[in-house]
């Protein structure tokens, strides 16, 4: 009997009993789809963190300085990393201070007290991109100027959040209480994200001076833009080598490219998705150990036609051919209706996340590659599992086969 019959005689045993068949299937079709959707599930979340990395530039740098050093002595002031820019212009092209703040924000009556507080100076508006270190982009308005920050005056720029629902009408040149301050309003920024209450856009940028002696953050944090992708490792070590020579030990600050936050964004989102996948890789298991039940059942509910078989002189090998390929046909079938289920799956997925988040456009989509290796993995099982049910039927006795009852 060639590989053709065996299938055929394979394809003819599962349409005899098809509920049987999908029973068995079903381990291998819930582990097949699961794996395709956490997958493409992965790589669409993937997608759309790098999209997001790249429109903050592939040249930002960002510094958290934490401590002052033994003794709590040293330290590393603004103007000194103004300084450093202004020594290395071939590398480091802008710095501006990043101070969050914690105040109240009031604008007539109401309190808006989850609004964040940043304060920065004017060149967290990268006037080449047209927008901030950050992606966002103004919508009205200007940004911080030089002069602002200079004189520590009462200007800010909000987010969209604040435009709407804080201002019943054009919210420049009007005015908003920040901790019993009142800052006027000299730019709006557009929307970037849901525009709700505690989002992105429920945001107000201030001066950093004034922003520091509202107090709130912990330790100093600074963002520097390099002066292209190809020099921000050379920046980051500049940076590095200037806050070691300060405080003696790499323990009291951090460092970090987008470029570096991006790996290890994709690591950890990797690391997520392998330990989901095993999870799902159960699903697989407890299929494959289904096909072996099931297959050790078909083994004796056909001993007789084993025995006769072997008594008109087929081969262990063939019988034991028989039986892997009814297993392999088996999970295999089970794989290609579980990668049905994940291309469904994974369709339902985006239409739900473009519904329920309509700013976050991440695209569930498998992966060709994802497919293949699903599908061979279902192959995979059949085999493995259907071997000790193969083994038993090619070793039988026949005459002891032919008078089974």
């Amino acid at each position: 009997m060639n590989f053709t019959q065996s299938f055929k005689l394979a394809i003819k045993s599962l349409l005899l009993s098809k509920m049987r068949a999908l029973l068995t299937m079903l381990g291998i079709i819930i582990g097949v789809a699961a794996v395709i959707i956490i997958t493409s599930l992965g790589n669409g979340m993937q997608n759309y963190m790098n999209a997001q990395f790249e429109q903050l530039g592939s040249n930002l740098i960002q510094v958290m300085v934490y401590g002052r050093g033994e003794g709590g002595t040293r330290d590393v002031s603004t103007e000194d990393m103004y300084a450093l820019v202004e020594k290395y212009p071939q590398y480091l092209s802008g710095v501006t201070p990043y101070v969050s703040a914690t105040a109240k924000v009031r604008q007539g009556t109401e309190d808006f007290d989850r609004t964040s507080i940043y304060g920065v100076s004017e060149a967290f508006y990268r006037a080449d991109t047209q927008k901030t270190m950050q992606g966002s982009s103004l919508e009205n308005g200007r940004f911080l100027r030089y002069i602002d920050v200079e004189r520590h005056q009462n200007v800010c720029v909000i987010g969209s959040y604040l435009a709407e629902n804080a201002f019943r009408t054009d919210p420049l040149g009007q005015t908003i209480s920040v901790s019993g301050v009142p800052y006027m309003v000299v730019g709006v920024l557009a929307e970037s994200g849901d525009s709700t209450e505690g989002s992105v856009d429920d945001v107000i940028y201030i001066p950093y001076a004034n922003a520091q002696r509202l107090g709130g953050g912990y330790g100093d944090m600074y963002l520097m833009t390099s002066t292209d992708r190809d020099t921000a490792s050379a920046a980051k070590g500049i940076i590095e080598n200037r806050l070691f020579k300060t405080y003696q030990s790499s323990d009291y600050y951090m460092v970090m490219t987008s470029a570096e936050m991006m790996d290890a964004m994709d690591s950890m989102l990797n690391t997520l998705m392998m330990i989901l996948i095993l999870i799902a890789a159960i699903s697989l298991l407890v299929g494959g150990i289904g096909i072996m039940n099931i297959m050790l059942v078909s083994v004796t509910e056909r001993t007789r036609e084993i025995g006769i078989r072997k008594a008109l002189g087929a081969r262990e090998s063939a019988i034991m051919r028989q039986f892997v390929i009814e297993a392999a046909t088996t999970s295999s079938l089970g794989g290609v209706l579980g990668i049905a289920l994940g291309f469904g799956l994974s369709a339902a997925a985006t239409v739900v996340i473009a519904n329920v988040m309509p700013d976050t456009p991440i695209t569930v989509s498998p992966s060709i590659a994802v497919v293949l290796i699903a599908f061979g993995v279902s192959a995979g099982i059949g085999i493995a599992f259907g071997y000790l049910p193969a083994k038993k039927a090619a070793v039988l006795n026949p005459i002891d086969a032919l008078r089974y009852d």
